[in-house]
């Protein structure tokens, strides 16, 4: 449990490096850095920003002096998307998205609960504190990132996804054949061992003898209903999806490796959460004929259209609204904030 912790109150740290982070202090009067619409970036905010992308180069084992560094030289690209961050939450009021988002950080509470096996959500911040982890700043830095993918899923890739007509999705699809063959991919079914609230080294004996077992011809989906920390093994049987190899992640592709249909892997630890044992369900071969799926031709256009398509949506966000920056932080902010227009420029 303490690794789990650990790593999560990391990952919070290191997400806050983009320019993404949360003001849960009390305010008080304090030097505005930039003014966006009827909002504003303090400089008390910033600096904790920038401790906090400190604090996350040091514990990747960055000497502190070089961490500061960075940091010292990121704080004009921290402040434009904090800007930026600005724009995207004020939209979300305007969408009227509150109670969807409130509604998505409930059930990622409940999930992390049932998952590490926890009786309450109040049991799973008892231990996230224990853990000096508070669960409140948390809770804010995962609501602006769902409050951020909201808008951008709504304004920019569900309206990019259903662009193109029938005609632009055969023409593309005719245009990248390649693109829609059968790529290699695997099936698995998992047995998942959270260390939760047990004794490390005891779950990594259990994962062993539960590997002899079923090497030994035991009944997978009977030791899963029996073991599998996962909230729904006992329905589903550790059943997993079949995914393309090259999507597969690394950690769990390389312990895969050359294991045949219906064989294991050695038990994986996934970032301190715990132990999976994977069964191979099926291999499938890649294969050069192409097939037509209108999802999968949206997909691939949208991924191709999506970058630029966020860019144009951002830069109508900062041109229809009012963005003043401090004279102090103008000349490390502006050239990277308004990078896009002034490329549109020159191009004209």
């Amino acid at each position: 449990m303490r690794k789990f912790f650990v790593s999560l109150f990391l990952l919070v740290a290191v997400a806050i490096v983009p320019g993404f982070g949360q003001e849960t202090e009390t305010k008080v009067v304090d030097e505005v850095v930039a003014q966006v619409n009827d909002g504003v970036i303090t400089l008390s905010r910033v600096r904790r920003e920038l401790k906090d992308i400190v604090d996350a180069k040091v514990a990747e084992g960055m000497k502190r002096e070089e961490a500061q560094k960075f940091g010292d030289e990121k704080q004009g690209e921290l402040i434009a998307n904090l800007i930026n961050e600005e724009l995207l939450l004020q939209k979300a009021k305007e969408l009227g998205i509150d109670d969807e988002v409130e509604a998505s950080l409930n059930q990622r509470f409940l999930d992390l609960m049932k998952q590490f096996n926890l009786k309450s959500v109040d049991a799973l911040y008892e231990e996230m504190r224990r853990q000096n982890v508070d669960p409140q700043e948390m809770r804010e830095v995962w609501r602006k990132q769902a409050t951020r993918e909201r808008v951008i899923e709504r304004e920019v890739q569900s309206k990019v996804y259903w662009t193109p007509n029938a005609a632009q999705l055969r023409a593309y699809y005719d245009k990248n054949k390649s693109k829609f063959t059968k790529q290699e991919s695997i099936t698995i079914s998992e047995l998942f061992l959270s260390f939760a609230g047990r004794d490390e080294a005891a779950v990594r004996q259990k994962a062993k003898d539960l590997l002899a077992q079923l090497r030994g011809g035991a009944d997978f989906a009977k030791l899963v209903a029996e073991n599998s920390d996962r909230p729904n093994a006992a329905s589903n049987k550790g059943k997993g999806e079949t995914i393309p190899l090259k999507e597969l992640d690394p950690r769990f592709a390389e312990p895969l490796k050359g294991v045949g249909i219906g064989g294991y892997s050695e038990p994986i630890e996934t970032s301190g959460l715990g132990l999976s044992i994977l069964r191979v369900d099926d291999r499938q071969a890649a294969s050069d004929e192409s097939e037509f799926k209108e999802n999968a031709v949206r997909l691939a256009m949208l991924q191709e259209s999506f970058p630029e398509a966020s860019k144009k949506f951002l830069t109508k966000l900062r041109a229809d609204s009012y963005i003043k920056i401090s004279d102090t932080y103008r000349p490390m902010v502006s050239p990277i904030l308004f990078a896009d227009e002034r490329k549109d420029k020159t191009a004209n």
